[in-house]
Formats: structure tokens, C-alpha cells, sequence
């Protein structure tokens, strides 16, 4: 592997990532509002909201998410070569996805009842679905500005401009945040459940959905300044036909199959997760305790392997454009350890320090945050193939191959499943998201597996060996500092009983912990640290 590559790439994903850690560590502040608000597991308002607000969120990766970040950077790439740099092109590409992105999004609208008995349970009394109902009315217009969030940056990320895409979500998680403030400040605290599903009113309604909304639409139109400063104009062109946009549709299709087949997998995944709803006064992880476990998962993936992957997919596509296999290589290479290096300290660390971590996000006591710390413990453990995974899906992309991932996508969500469902017919009430986590981790691992065997039979030896070896040592360092995480822990007792002392303790242990990993790292001759440390000097010298 390249040092000087590896040192490169992490300096082009430092901005990314220094956006994406704001907006996340602002995410985790309004989660954690959030649950002051309207609670986790008690109730049935949270559940209520979470169903409603991730159904945007989830037609958005069916509909256009995955299609729009597969099939618009390489095909704008390929078009740059064109006389007029590939403008007209992309003004074809992005009035098309905007026309079918708005016309998806009204119908989504109008279809809010029949969405949300998809997404929820048959458990759910008239009122929590009615409530759902409600909130999906203000929530489902978000698709449209999720997706065009997701054209303009990727316009930005094609012409090697990464930073506005990753900050953009911070002003989001801004305006969600004073929404979640005044909506405490008028109606008051609801985390043991002083907002029942009875007695919602149309203000509080539209304060917490609304401000949810504004704040993607703030997320979305904030890019139209950077794109405008990079002398980027849009001139809407409505003839489609004879300009290449064959490939693109065709990568779009296969890439929005794969992304049913995910979607039909997390249906079963969110009814399930469902049943587990509390009743009365019980604490129980239902759909709102899988989203913040989720969110904590997909901080670090976030951090380190989407800012990575949007700093390659460009050059990805270039050499893949170029033919140039060895160079696509070595970048992935590069990629995965970088990824892994960092990821497998993430998987120690939330293990070893899940209990406290569960208290400083959604806090209420030490019940909540067991029955939360069960589901990120079974989740973290799939955060290295996941993130793998996602990098071998950039490779297909760049190669404009998203048939690939389909047939890979298929067999993962059938046995992942056929472990949720398992989950919700054996566990008990309490712990059937902590089975869903699992089966999920399960899942991830089979796809990671069978993306790599495709991957070599298209382009070759990828250096599975180097990659293994590479791994290996990661796992000893993270294996011996979450070891000393978990028995320091355990010397503290209930000292991290509160929202404060948690983080605390997370913050304590948890930086011990890295020193340690790093260290261990470091003896082992760890070259992907090498080069962290080299850019990190750079920029502190600079």
C-alpha cells in the first residue's frame, strides 16, 4: 500500500470529516433533546414520531439515495470529457431526477395512512397511528429535499469540491435543534412519558414535524451558495433522448432494485422492531430505542467510511474509467485499512462502554440504558463489514456495475430476515431489537464476504492477504484496550448513573482506551497511523 496515497486520502477526507463529526456530535445533542422531549421506551409518542420521521428517510434510499449517489458521479466524470465539460449532460441528469423526485414525493404524501401501516405494528393502539399519521404529513416532504441535498453535492463531489456536502447537515441538526428547544419550552418535557398518544395537539404536532422538515430543507438549499461560487449554473433541459443517459438509467435501475430488496428487509425489520413497544409504564426497546442504537452505529461509519468513500469514489471513477485496475486497487486498499483502522477502535469502545453511552443519549435511568446498551453492543459488532462493505460497493459503481450489488444485497437481506423474524418469534418483549442488531451484524458480514470473492473475480487479486494481516493487528490492539475499558468500568459501579457522569466516564475511559489502541498500533508498526500522523503534523505545522 501506498503511504503517500494513504496520507493523501486522509488529508482530501479531513474536511469532510471535520463536517461530518460536528454534524453528528449536533445529531447526538438533538437525540438527545429529542428524548428530553418525547422519550425512548416509555409510551407510545416516540414510537409514534420515529416511524414517521424515518419514512422519508427510507424512500429516499429506495427511491433516489442510492441510485443518485451510484449513478452521478461517474457518469458526470465520464461527461466532463465531452467539448462543453459535460454542462449539458448533467442539466439533462438533474432535471430528470428532479422531476421524478417530486412527482415520487406528492404521491409519498398523499399515501401517508398506507405507509405508516407498512412501517408500524398491528399492536398499535388507533391513536398511536393516528398520531404517526399526523406526524408523516409534515415529515414525507422531506423527500424531495433529501434527494436534491443529494444532486447538488454530488455535482460538488464531482468536480472535487467535498466539503459543503459533509457541513451542510450541520445547519440541519441547527434548526432541528431550536425547533426541539421550543417545543420543550411550550409544551414541556415528555421523557417519562408526560406527552401521551391521547393527548397531542395540532401546535405540538406541527413544531416537532415541521421543524424536523425545515431543517433538511435548510440542509438541502444551502448548497445552491457553494455551487453558485464554483461558477456552476443550472439550466433546466427537458430532452432526454439521444444524450447517453441509457447507462446512467440503466445503473439507476439495478441500483434501485437492490434498494427494494433493502427496503422489503428493513419493512421487516421496523414491524418487528415494533412489537417490542412498551406498554404502560414498561421499559422495553421498541422502534425509537433501534433508531438511537442505529444512530450511534452509524456515527463512526459516518465519521471515517463515508467521508473516505466520497473522497475516492472521484478518482474511483477515473481510473476505472481509465482502465487503470492496479491504481483502483491500490485506492481501495488504501480505503478499507484506513476505514478499518479507525472503525475497529469504535467497535472496542462502544462494547466496552455501551451502558454509559446508552445513558448520555437517551438517559431516564439505568433501565433505559441497559435496554439500550444491549441493542448498540449487537449492532456495533458489524460496524467493520459494513463499512468494508460499502467501500467494495464505491469499486462496482466506479465501474458503472450495479447488478453486482444487487444479487449481493439479496441473499444478506433474506438471512438477515429470516434472524429478525426469528428474533421477534423467540426472544422476549425486551430483547428482540438486541436480536434484530445481531441478525443485522450477521447480514453485514455475508455481504461484506461475497462482495470481496465478486470483486476479485471482476478486477483481480485485490491483496486479501494485506487487507487480513492488516485486520488482524487492529483487532489485537482494540481486543487488549477494550479489555482494560470494560474492568475500568466495572471498577466505577454506578457512577455513571447520570446523564453527566456517563459522559464523563465515556470520555475518560474512552480516551485511555484510544491511547492505549494507538499505542499498541503504533508497536506493531501499523503503517495507515503512520501516515495519519504524518497529515495530522502537516496540518498542526501548517
Amino acid at each position: 500500500m501506498s503511504t503517500s496515497k494513504a496520507a493523501s486520502f486522509a488529508k482530501s477526507s479531513a474536511i469532510m470529516g471535520a463536517g461530518t463529526l460536528v454534524s453528528r456530535v449536533l445529531g447526538l445533542a438533538k437525540t438527545m433533546l429529542l428524548t428530553v422531549a418525547i422519550g425512548v421506551t416509555i409510551g407510545g409518542a416516540a414510537d409514534a414520531f420515529d416511524v414517521a420521521n424515518k419514512i422519508p428517510n427510507n424512500l429516499y434510499m429506495l427511491l433516489a439515495g442510492g441510485v443518485l449517489n451510484a449513478v452521478l458521479v461517474p457518469q458526470i466524470v465520464r461527461a466532463a470529457e465531452q467539448p462543453d465539460g459535460g454542462k449539458d449532460y448533467t442539466d439533462r441528469l438533474l432535471t430528470l431526477s428532479i422531476l421524478l423526485l417530486g412527482g415520487l414525493t406528492i404521491l409519498a404524501t398523499a399515501l401517508a395512512p398506507v405507509l405508516i401501516w407498512l412501517y408500524s405494528s398491528s399492536t398499535w393502539s388507533p391513536e398511536q397511528t393516528s398520531l404517526a399519521v399526523a406526524f408523516a404529513f409534515w415529515c414525507l416532504p422531506q423527500l424531495f429535499f433529501y434527494g436534491l441535498y443529494t444532486m447538488l453535492g454530488q455535482v460538488l463531489n464531482a468536480n472535487s469540491s467535498f466539503g459543503p456536502y459533509m457541513w451542510a447537515p450541520v445547519l440541519n441538526n441547527v434548526v432541528a435543534i431550536a425547533g426541539l428547544l421550543v417545543f420543550i419550552w411550550m409544551f414541556g418535557p415528555g421523557s417519562e412519558g408526560q406527552h401521551p398518544v391521547g393527548e397531542w395537539t395540532g401546535p405540538m404536532i406541527v413544531v416537532l414535524a415541521g421543524s424536523a422538515t425545515l431543517g433538511v430543507v435548510a440542509q438541502a438549499l444551502v448548497l445552491i451558495w457553494p455551487l453558485r461560487r464554483m461558477g456552476f449554473r443550472y439550466t433546466p433541459r427537458f430532452n432526454f433522448r439521444g444524450v447517453g443517459l441509457g447507462t446512467a438509467a440503466r445503473v439507476a435501475g439495478w441500483t434501485f432494485g437492490a434498494l427494494v430488496v433493502g427496503q422489503l428487509g428493513f419493512l421487516v425489520i421496523s414491524r418487528a422492531a415494533a412489537l417490542g413497544t412498551s406498554q404502560g409504564g414498561e421499559v422495553s426497546a421498541s422502534n425509537a430505542a433501534y433508531t438511537v442504537s442505529y444512530l450511534i452505529f452509524m456515527l463512526p461509519h459516518s465519521l471515517v467510511a463515508v467521508s473516505l468513500a466520497t473522497a475516492l469514489f472521484t478518482p474511483l471513477s477515473k481510473y476505472a474509467a481509465a482502465g487503470d485496475t492496479p491504481a483502483v486497487k491500490d485506492s481501495f486498499r488504501t480505503g478499507v485499512n484506513l476505514v478499518g483502522l479507525v472503525n475497529m477502535f469504535f467497535t472496542a469502545a462502544f462494547i466496552a462502554l455501551a451502558g454509559p453511552a446508552a445513558m448520555v443519549v437517551g438517559g431516564a435511568g439505568f433501565e433505559q440504558a441497559r435496554a439500550l446498551s444491549l441493542v448498540i453492543i449487537a449492532m456495533i459488532i458489524g460496524l467493520v463489514p459494513f463499512s468494508a462493505n460499502y467501500l467494495l460497493q464505491r469499486v462496482f459503481y466506479a465501474y458503472e456495475d450495479a447488478k453486482t450489488p444487487f444479487w449481493i444485497n439479496l441473499p444478506q437481506v433474506v438471512l438477515t430476515s429470516i434472524g429478525v423474524i426469528m428474533s421477534a418469534l423467540i426472544l422476549p418483549r425486551h430483547l428482540i431489537v438486541a436480536g434484530i442488531g445481531l441478525s443485522m451484524s450477521t447480514g453485514y458480514v455475508i455481504a461484506m464476504l461475497l462482495s470481496f470473492i465478486l470483486l476479485h473475480r471482476k478486477i483481480g487479486n485485490l491483496g486479501g492477504k494485506t487487507i487480513v494481516f492488516a485486520h488482524i493487528k487492529f483487532g489485537l490492539a482494540a481486543a487488549v484496550s477494550g479489555v482494560i475499558g470494560s474492568f475500568l468500568l466495572s471498577r466505577l459501579g454506578d457512577f455513571w448513573a447520570s446523564r453527566g457522569t456517563a459522559f464523563l466516564a465515556a470520555a475518560g475511559i474512552g480516551t485511555l482506551m484510544l491511547i492505549i489502541y494507538f499505542g499498541i498500533c503504533w508497536a506493531l508498526r501499523v503503517p495507515e497511523l503512520r501516515s495519519l500522523i504524518t497529515t495530522v503534523r502537516a496540518k498542526l505545522g501548517r
